[in-house]
């Protein structure tokens, strides 16, 4: 069932997320495998191909396609999502659900079609912006897709709104962008954190790496893939 591609889940990784799936239905047609359907959502997601284009050896692509949508209108996606991350922080001795986040935004030019895109002047960018927080340990806790010309100010208060179930959170970290509009009165009044800006040193020319916020640069060129779901489009305005 496993290392037929490089993308199947082992043994050990089905283990984990069979019990983060919805139960089956009791009615209805003959269940197919969810772990060949998952695998199948896994190989497109790494190879970048159409659904259509799927392996004949997974089950039929329009089968594949509409569990992953059934899956995602129900928060399947998310809740697998968190749990792993809470499970990969236990493991690294920290607490399930982050104290601090980072937060960021990344312009990618996109072709016409689909969901709103717009320039971004300052990275002289036509397309997308995916805006993200992360932990400190890089790991993806909201990701907001918007266009491009959307200000860092106004797409972060987005991202914001989706880590309000992290009862822990209390800081949260961010470039000299999230500093205006009166962002960091808003975030204190509305969730009781601090929005903390990390700027650059005085005086110092070319690329410096700074504290907290080269998380989150790692995370980007890390976990290209990852958010680059399968018709990342629908994603505008929401996460995941």
């Amino acid at each position: 069932m496993s290392g037929q591609y490089p993308s199947d889940l082992t043994d050990g990784q089905w283990q984990v997320l069979r019990g983060l799936l919805p139960r089956r239905r009791r009615r209805g047609r003959r269940p197919i495998c969810r772990r060949l359907i998952l695998n199948a959502i896994l190989y497109l997601n790494r190879t970048g191909c159409q659904w259509r284009s799927l392996p004949h050896d997974f089950p039929n692509w329009k089968t594949v396609y509409t569990i992953f949508w059934r899956w995602r209108r129900e928060g399947v996606w998310r809740k697998v999502h968190e749990a792993l991350c809470r499970r990969v922080r236990q493991q690294s001795g920290k607490k399930p659900t982050p104290s601090v986040a980072i937060v960021d935004s990344q312009s990618i030019r996109t072709a016409e079609g689909g969901a709103e895109r717009g320039y971004d002047a300052g990275k002289k960018i036509t397309g997308r912006k995916r805006h993200v927080a992360v932990d400190t340990l890089g790991l993806v806790w909201a990701v907001v897709v918007h266009g491009a010309y959307w200000q860092d100010h106004d797409g972060a208060c987005l991202v914001l709104m989706q880590l309000r179930q992290l009862g822990r959170l209390r800081v949260v970290f961010g470039d000299s962008a999230y500093g205006r509009n009166g962002l960091p009165a808003w975030v204190t009044e509305t969730f009781g954190w601090v929005l903390q800006t990390v700027l650059r040193p005085v005086g110092v020319q070319g690329f410096v790496a700074l504290p907290k916020r080269c998380i989150v640069g790692r995370t980007f060129a890390a976990a290209g893939p990852l958010l680059r779901l399968p018709n990342m489009d629908a994603c505008e305005g929401g996460c995941f």
